[in-house]
């Protein structure tokens, strides 16, 4: 029986984990967390929801990475246009779309091109 969705994974190119770190760790606020040592070894970094919530995004290098075009994680969030800002403030893009009648959401992307979309249901 499927129970929750337990993590994200995205691809990353090689070395680029202190540029993820900075988008991750400022940008959306989340924490970085231990890496098993077995995954360690090949490098990436492993980012969680700082507020308590759970959330996790694991980020692997893959040779020949290409980030994906539509791909993407939903994240549920509150305070949505506070999150907007601060991307946009970081220098990410933020692109708004009103195609859902249940939520207000947009689309964004981490440093490497991975798409994240943030969502907030209305009332």
């Amino acid at each position: 029986m499927l129970a929750a969705l337990d993590h994200v994974q995205h691809a990353a190119p090689a070395g680029s984990e202190d540029v993820l770190r900075s988008f991750y760790l400022t940008a959306l606020q989340m924490m970085e967390i231990p890496r098993p040592a077995g995954v360690a070894r090949r490098g990436g970094c492993w980012f969680a929801a700082a507020d308590g919530g759970h959330l996790e995004i694991h980020v692997g290098v893959e040779d020949g990475f290409r980030p994906p075009r539509r791909a993407h994680p939903a994240i549920r969030v509150t305070g949505l246009d506070a999150l907007a800002a601060r991307l946009e403030s970081h220098g990410a893009p933020v692109v708004w779309n009103a195609s859902l009648p249940t939520c207000r959401r947009f689309y964004t992307q981490d440093p490497v091109g991975n798409r994240l979309e943030s969502l907030e249901p209305l009332p």
